[in-house]
């Protein structure tokens, strides 16, 4: 076509390849330390966001599983939680005995301060006015939390999901491949 030989381009039907995704964002576990340890747990607000960050970071939840954890659904005394994913799926996820203790720890001395509204009584987080965390607190959450730990990275709560996959990773527990060994 360039050279005026065919005028029709024979190439026209033809899907280009697609372009290589990028890697997402994740933390270092140096990073994910700092993190934590920017939190406040002298107010009440940086307990509640401590407890959110290690069962985040713990258990790879989504956001939307975070926000709709209801404490009839943590087994603390088997190491499980049960959370409701994409797709209405259910999964039992194991959970950190930090986790574990920041939740205890909020649930204890800071939950039991907040009157829940009605229909919220079961949801493990909830804001001051007792209702249930909005995903766009839990984004400010952890807005905040890196510009207080002097993380320059973009840092969103999906971040901590992936840091959590690609650390299991590293440390061997989930094989890239079949991602069940």
């Amino acid at each position: 076509m360039l050279e005026d030989i065919i005028h029709t381009n024979p190439t026209e039907l033809l899907e280009a390849p697609k372009s290589s995704r990028k890697l997402p964002d994740t933390l270092s576990v140096e990073e994910i330390n700092t993190l934590i340890s920017a939190i406040d747990v002298s107010t009440p607000e940086g307990t509640r966001n401590k407890a959110i960050i290690e069962t985040m970071y713990s258990c790879g939840l989504r956001v939307s599983e975070l926000i709709t954890l209801k404490i009839s659904n943590i087994y603390t005394d088997v190491g499980f939680i049960r959370v409701i994913g994409k797709g209405n799926k259910e999964r039992l996820i194991p959970i950190g005995s930090s986790a574990i203790k920041y939740i205890n720890i909020y649930k204890e001395s800071i939950r039991v301060h907040v009157a829940p509204q009605k229909n919220q009584e079961d949801f493990l987080f909830l804001n001051k006015k007792g209702t249930k965390l909005s995903r766009v607190m839990i984004f400010y959450i952890i807005k905040e939390l890196t510009a207080k730990a002097g993380i320059t990275k973009n840092v969103h709560p999906h971040t901590l999901r992936h840091s959590f996959a690609t650390h299991l990773v590293e440390g061997g527990l989930i094989c890239v491949l079949c991602k069940k060994c």
